[in-house]
């Protein structure tokens, strides 16, 4: 097992459910001080724990060992193609990027949910130092094949969003059309560690689905996996930060080969 995973993982879904240390101690039948050296990273949980943990924290063993089977299901299948299943253009989320924090040195950039990795390549390409992650490793695989073949380098590895937390420091962090797969209880955490280890005067471009009652939801075999936005919720987690952009837009998709709308929050922020 990997300690700096799941400890953050188990520590993520307990604050979401408003438990304490003690609280998920007890209900375990041990110490407060085991369940702190997990999260603090110096041990993990015998593995005959895991499905104990699991089912106190409503989750699976799965899930806190960072593997989201429901992610991976779709997403695994989708880019087994030799094509790359979103194409080649960059999301216009980049050149916003571009446009309000240039390249003037190498800036760090984090990309949550790179998919086949567009998006990161691209902008190691326009001299940006990234690094960027996903939950599907059939992405991963093509992504680091794109950056190898125009010749950048992008510090590809795998992790789930939904539990993914920021150890290091970053000048930019960047996510488009992968927010959805991030439960509304955890949402608040996520975004609260991703700014504090954002640098002084960081910009956050980030986009997420939102939830319109005329907006039929495409039956692609995702439905059930998506938790959309409501709307502005984007926005709220920001209002400490100045918004560069801040913007809600529908549009036409033809993923997955089904003709369908989505209304999509775009958010562009700086931290003051």
């Amino acid at each position: 097992m990997d300690s700096i995973n799941i400890g953050s993982i188990i520590a993520a879904k307990r604050k979401a459910l408003g438990l304490t240390q003690q609280a998920l101690a007890e209900k375990l039948h041990i110490s407060f001080q085991a369940v702190s050296k997990w999260e603090n990273k110096t041990a993990n949980p015998d593995i005959e724990m895991l499905p104990q943990i699991a089912g106190i924290l409503g989750t699976t063993t799965d899930a806190l060992l960072g593997y989201s089977a429901a992610a991976v299901s779709i997403y695994e299948a989708r880019y087994q193609g030799e094509e790359y299943y979103w194409g080649l253009v960059p999301n216009r989320l980049c050149y916003e990027v571009l446009r309000k924090k240039p390249p003037v040195k190498p800036w760090r950039v984090l990309e949550i949910g790179c998919g086949e990795g567009k998006d990161a390549v691209f902008l190691a390409r326009n001299g940006y130092q990234v690094s960027a992650f996903d939950v599907a490793e059939a992405g991963l695989s093509k992504a680091r094949a794109l950056a190898g073949k125009v010749g950048v380098h992008v510090d590809f590895f795998r992790a789930d969003a939904a539990d993914y937390r920021a150890d290091g420091e970053y000048d930019i962090v960047y996510s488009s059309g992968v927010l959805h797969f991030v439960a509304p209880g955890v949402r608040q955490e996520l975004f609260d560690n991703l700014k504090e280890h954002t640098a002084p005067d960081g910009l956050h471009a980030i986009n997420a689905f939102v939830e319109k009652p005329f907006i039929r939801r495409a039956d692609d075999g995702e439905r059930k996996d998506r938790q959309l936005w409501k709307s502005g919720e984007l926005f709220m987690y920001y209002h400490d930060w100045m918004f560069l952009r801040a913007d809600e837009e529908i549009f036409d998709c033809n993923s997955g080969g089904i003709p369908h709308k989505h209304c999509m929050d775009i958010l562009v922020a700086q931290k003051m």
